[in-house]
């Protein structure tokens, strides 16, 4: 039978946007205050993740948060032809702040504005707890990442983040290139990307709700990235009619050919901290399909 036009219709609304802004710009003005012990080094703060992409719904609470250092940076040359390599190792200089310190100094900073019983480090970000009006906020603490393909004509590199989770895992990714991306198709697909990435984490969210999908297992950072793939001509008509081409087509594509939205990464990839487990990303597919198939 599949969902009604008319709930798909209620899940495709974005969720809400004045708590959100307000939000962040108290974690913003906390992190950019004068006497934080990072105050004299190059940094940049601003927005990842669902509200920053308007695919935020209403069960959504947290508001993601990045402040970006780029005194220092950390790389990757794997790219580079053994030239490159030798002109890159010769100019690179070591930076002497390290990212232990810039963490430490940040947390203090959060800490000082929210107390300490509201922040909590966690292994990916910095968790604000919700209090009154203020929204949970996630603050990662990263600072530049340069993927390096060429020294050939000076320094070209891709431009992304890294952090490092506490066992010393360090996780690179490129959120300006996935915000940017993600927009490029919202607009490729007459305005029918963003509302169905939002259907599609109201679907998550009552899958969990049910118990028939894992919290956690399907991050909104993936179903963006899933939809992605999606040719533009699937796009439109109506939600349903949306829904069932994207996902015809999904099911019967190579899924092993898929892209994160920032173009960067393979999708779904085992063993990768930036890559969805395959098994999770299979198991989402199915259970939307069997929610889709079995509405009542």
């Amino acid at each position: 039978m599949g969902i009604p036009e008319s709930q798909l219709d209620t899940w495709s609304h974005q969720g809400s946007v004045k708590q959100s802004s307000d939000t962040y710009g108290t974690v913003k003005r906390s992190l950019e205050a004068t006497d934080t012990k990072y105050a004299d080094k190059s940094f940049e703060v601003f927005l990842q993740g669902s509200y920053g992409n308007d695919t935020n719904i209403y069960a959504e609470s947290d508001v993601d948060v990045i402040i970006r250092l780029d005194s220092i940076y950390f790389y990757d040359t794997s790219e580079l032809k053994p030239e490159d390599l030798q002109a890159f190792q010769s100019a690179f200089v070591a930076g002497t702040y390290s990212y232990a310190d810039y963490k430490s100094h940040v947390i203090a900073a959060l800490q000082k504005s929210f107390g300490q019983d509201d922040v909590k480090p966690g292994k990916k970000a910095v968790k604000i707890k919700a209090n009154g009006n203020r929204r949970n906020a996630d603050v990662v603490v990263a600072t530049e990442f340069r993927r390096y393909y060429s020294t050939a004509s000076g320094p070209q590199f891709y431009q992304g983040i890294c952090f490092f989770t506490p066992d010393g895992t360090r996780i690179a990714n490129y959120p300006r290139y996935h915000s940017a991306n993600c927009t490029t198709k919202h607009q490729a697909t007459n305005q029918w990307f963003k509302p169905m990435v939002r259907i599609l984490k109201n679907m998550r969210s009552k899958l969990v709700d049910d118990g028939v999908l894992a919290a956690g297992s399907a991050p909104s950072y993936y179903i963006e990235g899933l939809l992605y793939n999606v040719p533009n001509d699937k796009f439109g008509k109506s939600y349903g009619d949306t829904f069932v081409a994207a996902f015809n087509w999904i099911l019967q594509a190579d899924r092993t050919k898929f892209v994160c939205a920032n173009e960067r990464y393979y999708l779904a990839r085992d063993g990768f901290a930036e890559c969805w487990p395959c098994a999770d990303c299979d198991n989402f597919i199915n259970k939307v399909v069997e929610l889709w198939n079995n509405w009542t």
